[in-house]
């Protein structure tokens, strides 16, 4: 595997996926564009990616009260795919690490307030 510079090689631990799930549950509301910008990827990335999680049941979409933008619901209760995190939901993972860079730390997030809002965008 290559480095990415610092010695180090270039892998990391969480996926695309879990990075592009996270930060929607962030902000909701986020362009895409932002989210491909906050992950580093491509907006195409984005929307590939976007479009895998909520045909696998983790994000749902519906037009922000603006009609402009996309607001999305992620079902916190939706279970990890993988057979090794069999019978463990995504409400942990959020709760670990979607809350914000300012909050307290050691304050832990409610997880609904991105997931069980009103329309999915």
């Amino acid at each position: 595997m290559g480095e990415n510079g610092s010695g180090q090689s270039g892998w990391t631990f969480l996926t695309n996926h879990a990075r592009v799930l996270l930060t929607v549950a962030r902000d909701p509301e986020m362009r895409l564009r932002d989210v491909a910008a906050r992950c580093g990827v491509t907006e195409r990335t984005v929307q590939a990616i976007v479009a895998d999680l909520e045909q696998g049941g983790y994000l749902a979409r519906a037009r922000a009260a603006d009609g402009r933008r996309n607001r999305y619901r992620v079902n916190p209760d939706a279970p990890f795919r993988h057979p090794a995190e069999a019978g463990h939901e995504i409400a942990g993972l959020l709760e670990l690490l979607a809350r914000e860079d300012d909050r307290e730390p050691g304050r832990t997030p409610d997880p609904s307030s991105a997931m069980d809002e009103g329309a999915d965008a």
